[in-house]
């Protein structure tokens, strides 16, 4: 195997089939030595072995010690931590305009715009219905300060934006001093990409512009130089596998000071007494990073992203795009005998506004649904990791069936609590989906392998009902 590079990685001169048909050989031989198709890479990146190597090898030949000292060993930490915010910020171009703050994972960044962001009298938020809920449980921040929130609708063919209601929601509220919307620029469900475009239009209607980036990230380039969202939240492991357990909030610098730390913690104080209750946070990233940075799993951070980056995400996206439209095809074609659609697909045809995500159900003959949980474990029977449910974003599956809000409303009237089974009996309507995604990594026996997989449903009638006990996922 010819290689050319820091990390032993193939020959960029190769075509995208031998390139990762090599790099799946020598960095990925898991997958195929444990029988293991894994379709689920939205759930989570898959690690490649030279990144643990490098990781490893930077772990056994030095000496790290907390960075809140002036000690050696915590001067080393801190100087490797500082590498890796550069390489974060020089990753998606933003080295001169934000602040990188690193968190537990991306929804930890989210939490502290909706902890910060001064909502008040005079805040209104703003969301797209197709959001993670990491995303959706700001809207308590901001009712809690006394702010108000909306929800701007998806199109039910394409789980797009609908652009003329969206319009109209940001051309809204004119005397509100604090607005901020959210939205992701890739749906972790559908796969939809939702266009960059509305961070500039927002702004010019003076809303801040929050960007779930979690699942764009992985497969294509935030250019952050070009476009300016005021906050975004990434999940590292999503982009390149490991460290698990590590994020970032980056912070536009001219929005900095709206947001509000309504409490200090270790490392984020300047000074602070006992004897009078004062304190002074720090200026800058300092202040969102409370207690001990995970100094140890930081620095895989630059080594994933530097793998990345060898491997080359123009590259990436070609190969993700080039996988995607295969399963595609493959799906459309999935028929029983009498022409009843053996599966159908939610989301946009063009996959040029598709990810590497698609969502769908099973159908027997008769046009009858398979529970989502029953295939989920009927491919786990057959080592295939796919994922099932409403993937922490009920917005999508709403609109998947038409579900109105005033039968969401009516369901909820006198429920404390309640479990998704009954959500379906009363409603009368299915939750959930199945979802597979691919990686740069997924070849075509990965795909081929969940086609026969679903084409073991061909012409067998559903004979099972669903049980309280199965349906297991939650919204």
């Amino acid at each position: 195997m010819k290689i050319s590079n820091e990390f032993g990685l193939p020959n960029l001169d190769l075509d995208n089939d031998a390139y990762f048909s090599q790099l799946r050989q020598k960095d990925f031989s898991r997958l195929d030595q444990e029988g293991h198709t894994y379709l689920d890479y939205t759930g989570g990146n898959l690690y490649g072995e030279s990144q643990l190597k490098a990781h490893f090898k930077f772990l056994s030949e030095g000496v790290f010690g907390n960075p809140h000292s002036i000690n050696p060993t915590s001067m080393r930490s801190s100087e490797k931590v500082d590498e890796t915010r550069a390489a974060v910020l020089d990753f998606f171009n933003a080295k001169e305009d934000y602040i990188c703050v690193f968190t537990a994972n991306a929804s930890s960044a989210l939490k502290i715009v909706g902890e910060c962001y001064p909502f008040g009298d005079e805040g209104h938020f703003l969301l797209l219905a197709d959001n993670h809920n990491s995303v959706n449980g700001i809207w308590k921040y901001c009712e809690l300060a006394g702010g108000s929130f909306e929800y701007a609708p998806i199109r039910t063919d394409n789980l797009g934006i609908d652009s003329i209601s969206l319009e109209e929601k940001l051309a809204s509220q004119p005397d509100k001093r604090n607005k901020l919307f959210a939205y992701p620029a890739q749906s972790n469900v559908s796969g939809k990409k939702h266009s960059l475009d509305w961070i500039s239009k927002a702004n010019k209607q003076n809303w801040d512009v929050l960007l779930d980036a979690a699942a764009f990230v992985p497969t294509n380039k935030l250019d952050l130089g070009v476009y300016k969202p005021d906050f975004v939240s990434v999940s590292f492991y999503k982009i390149f596998g490991y460290p698990t357990g590590m994020g970032c909030l980056l912070i536009h610098k001219n929005k900095f000071h709206k947001l509000t730390k309504r409490w200090f913690a270790g490392g984020t104080v300047k000074l602070v007494t006992v004897g009078s209750p004062n304190y002074y946070l720090t200026e800058g990233h300092e202040r969102f990073e409370d207690g001990t940075l995970n100094y140890l799993d930081i620095p895989a951070i630059k080594i994933g992203l530097d793998y990345i980056q060898e491997i080359g995400l123009q590259r990436i996206n070609q190969r993700v795009k080039e996988t995607i439209s295969y399963l595609l095809e493959q799906l459309k074609d999935l028929k029983h005998t009498n022409g009843q659609a053996l599966v159908r697909i939610f989301g946009p045809d063009n996959i040029d506004e598709r990810g590497g995500t698609v969502i769908f159900n099973v159908f027997d003959p008769s046009g009858k649904v398979y529970p989502y949980f029953e295939i989920e474990e009927y491919a786990a029977n057959e080592m295939i990791s796919i994922r099932a449910g409403c993937f922490c974003n009920p917005g999508i599956d709403e609109a998947n069936y038409c579900i109105s809000n005033e039968e969401l409303s009516n369901y909820f009237i006198n429920r404390d609590e309640d479990e998704l089974f009954d959500m379906i009996e009363l409603l009368h309507s299915l939750r959930g989906a199945i979802r597979a995604s691919v990686g740069f990594i997924t070849n075509r026996t990965d795909i081929d392998k969940l086609v026969k997989f679903l084409l073991s449903f061909k012409d067998k009638n559903k004979t099972s009902n669903p049980t309280r006990k199965k349906a297991h996922a939650v919204l």
